[in-house]
């Protein structure tokens, strides 16, 4: 048995608490909200997150980030990737200096353009070797119920994905290990954008086909960007890359898609606030991700879209209209 902290305990740290205490592990959850701790210490629920699930009864929940920092140096980071960098220098001087930390966040921080597990290196000082991820198509309410998932733990060393490989492991959570930390994050971050593509569409009322073509021209420009950060393509054709894109383009748990859902539909980022969606990853890392496409000279006329409509450049309509235009060449998937 090992002991984890997790530090967030909203959907998706709270689900992690329940796959890493099903595995075996000796778990704390930490959250900053009073009313969700108690309810997960009294009554083994969170309701506004993961309504119907009851939590094991070892998970121990505390408001107290000390006590979470004294149970375990195996911190797993369940935050919202914007709120990343000042969350870490708030609890700097309790992090260890030894502690392995494993990012489940999927993003790129706006003001840096860099990735999750680079801005845990850069607020903490540890060594890369001690930063590790976990990714893939997992939806938070799915994963609460127990239904079969794959992820992809990676790190720069065998050895650290391997040890998030065995934290994680349960019969319906499916790890696997890899080496390609740039490549798995670099794909979780971006798929963010093109489900919200995917969702306007939705909202546009158009049809598979549309949504299919916004997938697989996606999922190239996922591709061709990783490779031209020097990642490897097939991390963008597993887990990690199609298996998340597809589960956040397909689902309507994805709240990127639901988010791109209300915007195609109501055609401005105001509409979509006002009727009910929470501003989402793939809004805030948009620009982002076109600022590190343009870095490398990589076209990537579908994100650009997306982007577009989300500063507010063009309408939803409108994105559509000019991916029809663009020019066609071969069908490579990385050039």
């Amino acid at each position: 048995m090992s002991s984890v902290s997790v530090l967030g305990a909203g959907a998706w740290g709270t689900t992690l608490a329940q796959v890493l205490s099903d595995a075996g592990n000796d778990v704390v959850l930490w959250g900053r909200s009073a009313d969700v701790i108690n309810e997960i210490s009294n009554s083994r629920t969170n309701a506004r997150y993961l309504p119907g699930i009851t939590l094991p009864s070892n998970i121990k929940a505390t408001g107290d980030f000390s006590e979470a920092m004294a149970h375990s140096q195996t911190l797993v980071l369940a935050i919202p990737a914007q709120n990343l960098r000042s969350k870490l220098k708030e609890w700097k001087p309790e992090i260890s200096s030894n502690a392995t930390l494993i990012s489940t966040v999927k993003g790129i921080e706006v003001s840096t353009l860099m990735r999750m597990s680079e801005v845990v290196v850069d607020v903490l000082g540890v060594r890369p070797s001690q930063v590790g991820i976990i990714t893939g198509p997992n939806l938070a309410q799915e994963m609460a119920q127990r239904e079969p998932a794959g992820a992809v733990a990676a790190a720069d060393s065998e050895a650290l994905s391997h040890q998030i490989q065995a934290l994680f492991r349960t019969n319906y959570y499916r790890v696997y290990a890899s080496t390609d930390v740039l490549g798995c994050e670099m794909a979780g971050a971006v798929k963010s954008i093109i489900a919200l593509g995917v969702g306007i569409a939705v909202g546009l009322k158009l049809g598979e086909n549309t949504q299919s073509m916004l997938v697989t021209r996606g999922l190239n420009e996922v591709a061709r960007l990783a490779a031209a950060h020097g990642a490897d393509p097939l991390s963008v054709a597993g887990l990690a890359g199609m298996g998340d894109l597809v589960a956040s383009c397909a689902s309507p748990l994805s709240r990127n898609r639901t988010f791109g859902e209300a915007l195609g539909r109501g055609g401005t980022m105001e509409y979509a606030q006002q009727h009910g969606a929470t501003t989402v990853e793939g809004v805030a890392s948009a620009g982002a991700v076109v600022e590190l496409a343009h870095r490398v000279g990589v076209e990537v006329p579908v994100i650009e879209a997306v982007a577009d409509v989300v500063k507010g450049a063009i309408t939803p309509a409108q994105a559509l209209e000019r991916l029809m235009e663009i020019s066609t060449r071969s069908e490579d998937f990385i050039k």
